[in-house]
């Protein structure tokens, strides 16, 4: 697995204050760690199966209707990139503690049923989720540095776990409480209780908080670095590809003629998918020279998902949405990669940002041109056909980002990567 621990680097502190964490507090940073991870798709899973009722409620545009599913990534990308002035500023946990707020606060108000409402609260909820994006590999490498790789599997099985559970129950939740709006309006509920959960982690952050403040550490020089850039290349073309069709999966469902319910079960064995695959590529991919061969296997799979969904009948929607699902298993070794890059906390946050911010308004790219081409087309093949394109690119980015650099003398923290 991707690594930037080597025998000179120090290990990250077992706490913000450099003392010994209590036990009830390593304990509160598992369940925060769950409680986070099962938010961090739920606000856009819940409201891409709800987008046919949405716009046929709340009338919209089809120009509105291709912007709401790429607001999460152009929030990822603007609000992510403010993640380490803000950790600077205000420290690490209480950082993320605000961000939760944040999210809380934007899923709620988009209950109101109101089309500006809905835009606001999607801003506003996905900007924190921005931050949160950003800076939970710090948030991991600090509270359990000797645990990076369990942890960020515990975080991204939740994650999926959280989009698994909103994308099957959503529909049926909104229809008992009589509107879409008030459906992804519920939703913050749940980011309430990660806002509880986290709340004692933020309270002995900020009584134990070290006297001198971590130094800065410039982000976006790090994109000329062989890792930097390889890094940030990666989590851009796995994020075009995860949104696009996060976004647009249960509505192309529903318009080729499944109900708003089966599109919803589809797309939550899609995400139910991914949880197994990401586990399993960790796995194959933490093994001496077995990186390499996990990207491969979720980039192809992913490339026949797409092909899938392309060619195949809708009587084969299930096996596209293994086929998906899998491939979206990728994403927990790019986040293990970023966990484990830099030396310190600071590198960390500044590398898992300047691949973060970048890689998502990149990403943007693929959610709006879907629904601008399919509103433009009134077809799937089109903007299937140019996925299928960046799926294929991918096996060939997977393999440039698991090649083995040359032997380098360790100077640039972002380049000490293990393959």
């Amino acid at each position: 697995m991707a690594t930037s621990t080597a025998s000179s680097a120090p290990p990250a502190p077992a706490s913000v204050s450099g003392r010994p964490r209590p036990r009830g507090v390593a304990v509160a940073g598992v369940v925060a760690i769950v409680l986070i991870g099962l938010n961090l798709r739920a606000g856009i899973t819940g409201a891409a199966a709800l987008l046919h009722d949405l716009q046929q409620v709340l009338g919209y545009g089809p120009l509105v209707a291709a912007i709401i599913p790429s607001i999460p990534t152009l929030c990822f990308a603007v609000a992510g990139a403010a993640t380490s002035w803000l950790t600077r500023r205000l420290g690490l946990e209480k950082a993320i503690l605000l961000s939760l707020m944040l999210l809380a606060a934007g899923l709620l108000l988009r209950g109101i049923p109101s089309t500006g409402m809905l835009l606001a609260g999607t801003v506003l909820g996905m900007s924190g989720l921005a931050v949160c994006n950003v800076a939970m590999p710090s948030f991991i490498r600090v509270h359990f540095a000797d645990k990076t790789s369990l942890m960020t599997s515990l975080y991204t099985v939740t994650m999926t776990t959280g989009a698994t559970m909103t994308a099957v129950l959503i529909v049926p939740v909104a229809r008992e409480l009589g509107s879409p709006s008030a459906g992804v309006g519920a939703i913050g509920l749940l980011a309430l209780s990660a806002c509880l959960g986290f709340l004692p982690i933020a309270v002995h952050a900020h009584r134990n908080a070290p006297a001198v403040k971590a130094g800065r550490i410039p982000a976006w020089p790090l994109l000329r670095t062989r890792a930097g850039a390889l890094i940030t290349l990666g989590f851009t073309v796995q994020a075009l590809l995860a949104y696009s069709i996060l976004s647009w999966y249960p509505f192309m469902l529903t318009t080729r003629g499944l109900s708003a319910t089966e599109g919803g079960l589809m797309f939550g064995l899609m995400q139910l998918v991914s949880v197994p695959a990401g586990m399993v590529l960790i796995a194959i991919g933490s093994r001496p020279r077995m990186l390499r061969p996990a990207f491969y296997l979720a980039t192809v799979t992913m490339a026949l998902g797409v092909l899938s969904l392309l060619v195949l009948p809708l009587d084969w929607t299930p096996l596209t949405a293994v086929l998906l699902g899998f491939g979206l298993g990728i994403f927990p070794l790019v986040m293990v990669m970023i966990s484990r890059s830099g030396r310190t906390t600071a590198e960390t946050t500044a590398l898992s940002t300047v691949a973060q911010s970048a890689g998502y308004l990149l990403a943007t790219a693929g959610p709006f041109g879907m629904g601008l081409l399919h509103s433009a087309t009134g077809s799937w093949t089109l903007p299937l056909a140019l996925l299928l394109a960046v799926a294929v690119a991918q096996v060939a980015v997977g393999h440039l980002l698991t090649a083995r650099p040359p032997a380098t003398p360790a100077t640039a923290p972002a380049e000490r990567i293990e393959r």
